[in-house]
C-alpha cells in the first residue's frame, strides 16, 4: 500500500486490519484490529493524529485529516460511508456516517448515531447518541428505532467479514475475456437496504 513516513512518524496498522493497496496512509495514523480501509481512502496524519479503533470501516474515497494538536477519531465499530470527509472530529462507538457526508472540526457524532448521506455537520456540533442527523447544515430529526440500529450493526458486521475475506482472498489478477459458464454470485447476507427502513 502507499504508506509514507513524515517527520519521523510512520503509520501503525494492526496485523488483523485490512488496508487496500490503493489506500494512502501518511504519518501519524493508527489503525486497530479488524479495521477495513477501502480503495482510494486517504488518511493524512501529517498534521493531527488519526485513530481508527477496532472493527471500524473507512470506505472508498473517504478523506481523514485534521489540525495540529487535534485527533480525528473513529471509535469501535464506526462505519464511514463512501466519499465521506472527516476533519478533526470524533465518531463515537457504533456510529454511522453516510456517503459523501462531511464532519467538521471538533464535531462529535454520538454513540450509535447516524449522519445521513450528503449531510454537513458544522464545526463544534454534537449529534446526540442514537439519533439521526440530516441536511446541510445537519439537523437532528429523530431518535433511531431498534430496527434501524440493528440494520446499522448488520451492515458493519458485513464490512468486518469483508476484512476477513479481503485478507484471505483479495489479490491482483488478470481479467477474463468472458464470463465462465455458471459463474457464481455472492450470497446475500441478509442486509436490508436503508430505504426499506425510511420511516422506522
Amino acid at each position: 500500500m502507499p504508506c509514507y513516513e513524515i517527520d519521523g512518524l510512520k503509520p501503525v496498522v494492526h496485523p488483523d486490519a485490512y488496508v487496500h493497496p490503493d489506500a494512502v496512509l501518511i504519518g501519524d495514523v493508527h489503525i486497530g484490529p479488524g479495521v477495513y480501509v477501502a480503495p482510494l481512502a486517504s488518511l493524512r496524519g501529517d498534521f493531527g493524529r488519526l485513530i481508527i479503533h477496532a472493527g471500524a470501516n473507512i470506505q472508498d474515497c473517504c478523506v481523514m485529516h485534521g489540525f495540529p494538536g487535534a485527533d480525528t477519531v473513529v471509535e469501535e465499530d464506526g462505519h464511514i460511508g463512501h466519499g465521506a470527509i472527516l476533519h478533526g472530529c470524533r465518531i463515537r462507538r457504533n456510529a454511522l456516517v453516510g456517503m459523501n457526508a462531511v464532519i467538521m472540526d471538533e464535531a462529535e457524532v454520538g454513540e450509535s448515531a447516524i449522519v445521513a448521506a450528503a449531510a454537513f455537520v458544522k464545526a463544534g456540533m454534537t449529534i446526540p447518541p442514537r439519533s439521526l442527523a440530516v441536511g446541510a447544515p445537519a439537523k437532528v430529526v429523530r431518535e433511531l428505532s431498534e430496527e434501524v440500529l440493528n440494520w446499522k450493526i448488520s451492515g458493519t458486521q458485513t464490512y468486518q467479514e469483508l476484512t476477513r475475506r479481503s485478507r484471505a482472498t483479495l489479490r491482483p489478477c488478470t481479467p477474463l475475456p468472458e464470463a465462465e459458464p455458471d459463474r457464481k454470485r455472492f450470497e446475500k447476507e441478509g442486509v436490508v437496504p436503508l430505504v426499506a427502513l425510511r420511516n422506522k
